[in-house]
């Protein structure tokens, strides 16, 4: 039987190390933030001139004199630009283009979108309350599962580790991305809120797992043996399992993400990082600190 207790203390640093680098990236210099939550206007626009570079598409919306549009311009594929500026109506924008039609030769927009400042803040409270009200819901479904185990063992302890868990997994996700950010087209949007709900559940499912055979342990427990053996002996029954599963999701998600749509990519690659990290922090963090809480408590 595997001792997955013995480098707890190592997978502890490490997770420790890296939440605390990825709240420091998202502080400062922090993510790009898509305009729902920002407010402004997001053009994308596609550059039939293959001499003009993403320079040259700066300058053009810099020169733009009808409006002070302060433009972020990020390259993608096949002569694709991405602006985010601040917000234009649609006389500036009839004007723009044709301003750019002028700078950068022929252009075709493929998407305009405008949203006020108001509304980007409204979308940005409602993202963090939809974190937090899912945590709360998290903790209040494992207690109330878990409320028949032995007395001595705190059924809230088991769900307060799970969403310490999947904070975990979600701020060294959130890490990742902003760094992504800063050197590609991604940018923190609702669909990236959206991905992080379903790390948040596919990660507790995981977590639930151990938690789950831990619990029967305890109540089959014949031999007397410690709470700490008593986990351990949990994740050695169920880690096949959560990797069996999650392995093959991941397989399914890389397809994805090398062959599906370019609108979903991102939506994709956080999904890989948070099931990958949900998978590890089931069994090297979850369990770990659960053990760790009751030593201490007693």
């Amino acid at each position: 039987m595997m001792n997955f207790l013995r480098p707890a203390t190592y997978f502890f640093a490490i997770s420790a190390i890296l939440t605390i680098v990825s709240v420091v990236l998202f502080i400062t210099p922090g993510p790009a933030f898509s305009i729902e939550f920002t407010g402004g206007t997001r053009m994308d626009i596609r550059v039939l001139d293959e001499t003009k570079t993403k320079a040259d598409v700066q300058s053009a919306f810099s020169s733009f004199e009808a409006a002070e549009l302060s433009p972020i311009v990020n390259s993608g594929e096949d002569r694709r630009f991405i602006v985010r500026m601040r917000g234009i109506d649609n006389e500036q924008h009839t004007a723009l283009l044709a301003h750019l039609s002028g700078t950068l030769g022929a252009v075709e927009e493929q998407q305009f979108t405008t949203i006020g400042p108001t509304v980007g803040d409204t979308l940005k409270v409602r993202a963090i309350y939809a974190l937090i009200v899912a945590s709360l819901g998290i903790i209040l479904y494992i207690a109330f599962v878990f409320r028949k185990i032995p007395r001595k063992y705190s059924p809230w302890k088991f769900g307060v580790t799970a969403v310490a868990t999947l904070l975990h997994d979600i701020m060294i996700t959130v890490g990742i991305m902003t760094i992504v950010s800063w050197y590609t087209s991604f940018e923190i949007d609702t669909l990236f809120v959206t991905a992080l709900l379903t790390i948040l559940g596919y990660s507790v499912n995981d977590t639930i797992i151990v938690f789950d055979r831990i619990r029967d342990n305890l109540a089959d427990d014949m031999h007397r043996q410690s709470f700490a053996e008593l986990s351990n002996a949990a994740v050695n029954q169920t880690w096949k399992r959560s990797f069996y599963t999650s392995f093959s999701t991941l397989i399914m998600l890389f397809a994805l993400f090398f062959m599906g749509s370019s609108s979903i990519m991102w939506f994709v690659l956080t999904l890989i990082i948070g099931i990958s990290l949900g998978t590890y922090s089931s069994i090297f963090v979850a369990m770990p600190l659960l053990v760790l809480w009751s030593k201490r408590s007693k």
